[in-house]
C-alpha cells in the first residue's frame, strides 16, 4: 500500500537478527528464505507455519536462520515485513486522487479482490490463522510478529485515510467501511470460490453503491455529494 509522504511505510530491513548488515551473500540468503516461506505458508494448513520445515525447504541450517532471523517469531515478522513492502501490496493513490468517490471505492475492492489471490496474502493469513489469535498471547508469544501485523494494519489505515483525501465524505464512517471491505471482499471471494448462483459481479455492484451512499454526505435535499 503506498502512502504517499506518510511515514506508515515499512521499510525492508538489511540487517540481521543482531543488528549487524548483512552482505550480498546474506541478501541473497535472506531473499531465498523468504520466498520458500512464502511459497509454503501460501498452501495453508497449521504444519506449514514452521521455522523448522522453512529451514529444510530452503536449504539453510538452522544456525542461518537463526543469524538472519533470530527465532520463528522473526522469521514470521520477516515475511508480514517481506510482503507489505512489496510494490503490488501498494495502493496507487496518485491514481486513486483523480477518482470520484464511486470510482475509488472500486478500485479499492478490485485491489483487495486481487490481493486475495496472491501467495504474499495467503501466507499471511496462513500466519493470522495459526498462531494465536489473541492478541495479548501473540504479543506475549510472538513479539515481533504481533509487531509487524500492528505496522501492516497502522499502513493499510494509513493508505486508506489517503485514498480519500480531498473528498467530502464522513470521516466516521469512513473508519467503518474500512473494518467493512476487507471482510466483506473476502467473503464474496470466498463464495466465488466455491462457485453456486450468487452472481459476484452483482454482489459487487451492490457494494460499491452501498458504501458510496453511505459515506456520501447529505446536502440536506437527498442529494448526497
Amino acid at each position: 500500500m503506498r502512502q504517499v509522504g506518510t511515514s506508515a511505510v515499512i521499510v525492508p530491513t538489511t540487517l540481521s537478527a543482531k543488528g549487524t548488515r548483512l552482505n550480498r551473500r546474506g541478501l541473497a540468503t535472506r531473499g531465498r528464505i523468504l520466498r520458500v516461506a512464502v511459497e509454503l505458508l501460501s498452501n495453508g494448513g497449521p504444519d506449514t507455519v514452521s521455522a523448522n520445515l522453512i529451514a529444510r525447504e530452503a536449504g539453510v541450517t538452522w544456525g542461518t536462520i537463526q543469524h538472519q532471523f533470530g527465532e520463528a517469531d522473526g522469521v514470521w515478522a520477516a515475511v508480514i515485513e517481506h510482503v507489505s513492502t512489496q510494490q503490488d501490496f501498494l495502493l496507487d493513490t496518485d491514481h486513486l486522487a483523480t477518482l470520484a468517490l464511486p470510482a475509488r471505492l472500486e478500485a479499492i475492492v478490485g485491489q483487495v479482490w486481487a490481493w486475495l489471490d496472491w501467495p504474499s496474502s495467503r501466507a499471511v493469513r496462513t500466519l493470522r490463522l495459526y498462531l494465536p489469535r489473541d492478541m495479548a498471547s501473540l504479543e506475549r508469544d510472538f513479539p515481533r510478529t504481533a509487531a509487524a501485523l500492528t505496522a501492516w494494519d497502522i499502513q493499510w489505515t494509513a493508505a486508506w485515510d489517503l485514498a480519500f483525501d480531498g473528498l467530502d465524505v464522513s470521516r466516521e464512517r469512513l473508519v467503518k467501511v474500512r473494518s467493512l471491505i476487507p471482510a466483506t471482499v473476502r467473503g464474496l471471494h470466498d463464495i466465488n470460490d466455491d462457485g453456486g448462483y450468487t452472481d459476484i459481479a452483482l454482489a459487487r455492484a451492490a457494494l460499491i453503491e452501498a458504501m458510496t451512499l453511505y459515506l456520501s454526505r447529505d446536502t440536506g435535499d437527498g442529494v448526497p455529494r
